[in-house]
């Protein structure tokens, strides 16, 4: 019996720099659309080229097979442990509704997420199938992850100032520019959108002078370089990385490069490098993105990233951002496996604070910032196990919705073109994936970290909706309002009805679209609490 994908009707296209055969898919809906995957845009990041900027892919001779995607890049799974994955990764995806029509499709490139440290462009997780209702052209891209995507050393010489794997997303978005419209797809038209890391990938990407140009709005889910963990410290985690491999030799950064390009690349993201104290100053990964120590030519980060936002290329184009209303249950199962640390937090108080307000203030000002934040998330209540969801509201704050509220300010502040602002409330009980692989069976509600993933996205776990039931509406209100933004620049579509979601402003910051079980502009739920997260910061400090 033929599988179904042998029987897939191929087709061919002609590049600039060679010939490429896809096919014609339908998706979950029975909408067709052209699949063009596993598309090089970079060489093998190997041997010399690991750890180094991507360098543009070689044209080809012969008709290159895209009908399946790439294996992701070399990662070990953040719950799982499971190491995953190869070096040859750099490979993209193009998804063309049609590849004739009488006007170029809109282009939507997505980035996916991952703690910087995992992540997949592949239809396992990232499928087109929803998208494919529209008339849109959706890119998705692989970018390398962990140390093999971030290490960086500071001597000039050996050409690794890290950020390898933003290099890689500004190498996809040049190679979107130049040859998309092979696919039908507008390059006159290009959106960036991204969640979590992706997100703050998108808005790097917004901030870098490296992609000028090469696209024309953008969607930031759940991430901005606003976050803390946008900017990782520079600290010898390359010296450790390589000792923890068996090197014995002192802390030069030469020999240690060469030394960790001799190592298997699934051994050198099997590490530890996190300290009690890392964690305590609430970081989540050894390898992200980072000030580069010097300014090369191919630069993504040259100074601290709320700066860069500040006379950002991309303030003078429309973005859509926003999150969850409940991002801290992704903390779940950290918090669950150490209550300990919840019940000893009034010893502890001011690990609370943020750590880039901890460093610039006193003792006593700390002391204070802590007892604000203790009274706002737990009353008059001392932590303890039993208010373990205080803690992950907390964590809703401190790792999410604090930072990029700080990028919608910035935005009032500093952009001279329109910002919408969401916020993700639709709760389904068994259609919000990412709330059951964090939290199981113990939480059944709640909207989740990366829940709005499942209404845009088919995955492995999803199945064909009933369309007149919830969950499917939802799915059609999201692609509504995403494709829309990205055709015209402005949300406002069918799917929503008669509502008009207006650009927000600095006379009404609260004002936000609610996206849940119906769809209306309410005032931010958050806001308060946004504020006393606001206080704690230095005006220069805070956007």
């Amino acid at each position: 019996m033929m599988s179904k994908e042998s029987s897939l009707e191929t087709c061919e296209l002609t590049l600039p720099v060679g010939q490429i055969k896809g096919v014609k898919r339908l998706s979950l809906y029975d909408d067709p659309y052209f699949s063009f995957e596993k598309i090089p845009f970079a060489k093998p990041p190997l041997g010399e080229l690991r750890f180094r900027a991507p360098v543009p892919a070689d044209p080809w001779s012969g008709v290159l097979d895209c009908t399946h995607y790439a294996e992701k890049p070399t990662q070990r799974g953040l719950l799982t442990r499971e190491i995953e994955g190869g070096e040859d990764c750099l490979y993209l995806n193009v998804y063309s509704k049609q590849l004739k029509s009488e006007k170029p499709l809109p282009v939507m490139v997505y980035i996916y997420g991952g703690a910087f440290t995992v992540g997949e462009a592949t239809r396992e997780l990232y499928g087109p199938d929803y998208f494919m209702t529209k008339d849109v052209v959706l890119v998705t891209l692989n970018y390398r992850v962990d140390c093999l995507g971030f290490l960086s050393l500071k001597d000039p010489s050996l050409k690794v100032p890290g950020n390898a794997g933003l290099k890689d997303q500004v190498l996809a978005l040049k190679w979107v520019k130049q040859y998309i419209s092979n696919f039908n797809g507008d390059d006159s038209n290009i959106t960036v959108f991204g969640e979590s890391a992706g997100g703050c990938s998108t808005h790097f990407m917004m901030c870098t002078e490296q992609t000028r140009g090469l696209f024309h709005k953008a969607i930031p889910m759940s991430g901005t370089v606003h976050n803390y963990w946008a900017n990782n410290p520079a600290e010898d985690f390359a010296f450790r990385l390589a000792q923890q491999n068996g090197f014995t030799g002192e802390n030069d950064d030469a020999k240690v490069l060469e030394y960790l390009q001799g190592v298997p690349a699934r051994d050198l993201v099997n590490h530890n490098l996190l300290t009690p104290e890392h964690r305590r100053n609430g970081l989540l990964f050894a390898f992200g993105p980072t000030v580069e120590a010097y300014v090369g030519e191919d630069c993504v980060v040259p100074k601290p990233p709320v700066e860069m936002a500040r006379d950002a290329w991309s303030n003078n184009f429309p973005v859509m951002l926003g999150g969850t209303s409940f991002e801290g249950l992704f903390m779940y199962p950290a918090v669950s496996a150490n209550l300990k640390a919840l019940d000893s937090l009034s010893q502890d108080p001011t690990r609370l604070v943020p750590v880039d307000v901890r460093t610039v203030s006193s003792e006593k000002e700390n002391l204070e910032y802590s007892q604000r934040l203790m009274k706002a998330y737990f009353g008059y209540s001392p932590p303890s196990s039993e208010l373990l969801l205080n803690m992950l509201d907390f964590y809703s704050y401190k790792i999410f919705w604090h930072g990029f509220n700080r990028t919608f300010n910035a935005r009032l502040t500093y952009a001279k073109a329109p910002t919408y602002y969401y916020r993700f409330d639709f709760d389904s009980p068994n259609f919000n994936f990412y709330r059951a692989k964090f939290c199981g069976d113990k939480i059944k509600t709640g909207v989740a970290h990366a829940d709005d993933l499942s209404y845009l996205f088919r995955n492995a776990g999803s199945w064909k909706l009933d369309k007149t039931s919830a969950e499917y509406r939802t799915i059609e209100r999201m692609i509504g309002i995403w494709t829309a933004f990205a055709a015209t620049s402005n949300p406002n579509c069918p799917e929503i009805g008669h509502l008009e979601w207006k650009p927000s402003t600095k006379n009404d910051p609260k004002r936000v679209i609610n996206i849940s079980s119906d769809v209306t502009i309410i005032d931010l739920p958050e806001y308060e609490k946004l504020q006393i997260w606001d206080n704690l910061y230095k005006p220069n400090q805070l956007i």
